[in-house]
């Protein structure tokens, strides 16, 4: 079949080219009519428009960017990346927009893609993760005026940024009371200190501490780097000091917690419970299954891309932010099932 123009369209549906034009480009002021004429040919005859005229005609390009700072290696290593790209990947797709990945593999490399975005119109705006609490690459987009909306709570600005996050100092509070709750008298902390999500789970830490009138024992934090290897160097660094629990900042992290624990031939949940943050899949199939704090990761992503459109629209125009709730997943691994203190329980998990 030969591809259609504008103006056979126009014909078909008894309208100027320019109307058709309007229609394809999403104007809003045009009687609700002759819109649905125009549409109802465009479903007819199955036109699809130029996308290169359609960009050359609204000055946008109809891509966005996701920009993860973390290196390459680690977000095809770490479960968290999949989901949260998924959510964008979806959000994009239903919004007619194309998503471009950009990955780094050095910091001089990620110094070359950021100036080769912001000097050129590769996209029209940015989602970036935030991995790490000074950002150059958000600096950056903010003194050239790129749209960009970040994931996570920023360190240096935050009323100049739009922003999605979840609540982590509450979701770490509802890990660290549960164990209180469960009769634990020494919880430890596997923590991280890389971005604000780590600063905010310790805090949450602290304050359900606090809250419940338990000294801080500095003997019981220790700090890892979102890995399972990191996390097992810093279970071994708590082992000494007899933690009968542990709250730890990320699921991936928890995993290596916990295989720290056996290999110092401890039990979890018997000797050590533990509970982990995130809710990734691997959480599920860990034996004990991982009691956890989980946290929208899909949703996140989704609400990033919104808001990213509603600023390219002009629907935002001062910097936002929303903060997510999160829930508490329980499962074998903090030993509330097996204490029988909880009657309900039902399958692998139950969420509060």
């Amino acid at each position: 079949m030969k591809k259609l123009t504008l103006e056979e369209i126009g014909k078909l549906a008894g309208v100027s080219r320019a109307t058709v034009s309007r229609v394809v480009n999403g104007y809003r002021h045009i009687r609700p009519e002759v819109r649905e004429r125009v549409e109802k040919v465009i479903a007819e005859t199955g036109y699809q428009p130029n996308l290169i005229a359609r960009s050359l005609a609204s000055d946008r390009t109809n891509i966005i960017g996701l920009v993860i700072p973390n290196q390459a290696t680690a977000v095809f290593t770490d479960p968290y990346f999949p989901r949260l790209i998924q959510g964008i990947t979806q959000a994009a797709s239903q919004n007619n927009l194309t998503l471009a990945l950009f990955l780094f593999h050095s910091p001089e490399e990620e110094d070359i893609t950021i100036d080769s975005i912001v000097n050129t119109s590769l996209v029209d705006g940015i989602i970036i993760t935030a991995d790490r609490k000074v950002d150059p690459i958000a600096q950056v987009l903010l003194k050239r005026r790129m749209p960009f909306v970040q994931l996570g709570r920023p360190e240096i600005r935050p009323k100049t940024i739009y922003f999605v996050d979840v609540d982590n100092v509450a979701g770490a509070f509802m890990a660290t009371e549960h164990l209180i709750s469960l009769g634990y008298q020494r919880i430890a902390v596997v923590a991280s200190d890389q971005n604000t999500a780590g600063d905010d789970r310790l805090n949450g830490y602290y304050a359900a501490l606090k809250d419940h009138q338990i000294p801080i024992d500095d003997r019981l934090v220790a700090f890892g780097d979102f890995t399972a290897m990191g996390a097992a160097q810093a279970m071994n660094q708590l082992l000494p000091f007899h933690p009968d629990a542990v709250f730890v900042s990320s699921d991936t992290m928890a995993l290596g917690a916990v295989g720290a624990i056996r290999d110092a031939g401890l039990r979890v949940p018997d000797d050590v419970a533990v509970i982990g943050y995130d809710d990734l899949p691997p959480a599920v199939h860990n034996v004990p299954p991982l009691t956890t704090i989980r946290q929208p990761i899909y949703e996140t992503g989704q609400l990033a891309v919104k808001m990213l459109m509603d600023v390219l629209d002009k629907k935002l125009t001062k910097p936002t932010h929303i903060i997510l709730p999160n829930q508490l997943v329980i499962r074998h691994s903090c030993g509330a099932v097996q204490r029988g203190l909880l009657d309900n329980y039902v399958d692998e998990n139950i969420v509060i």
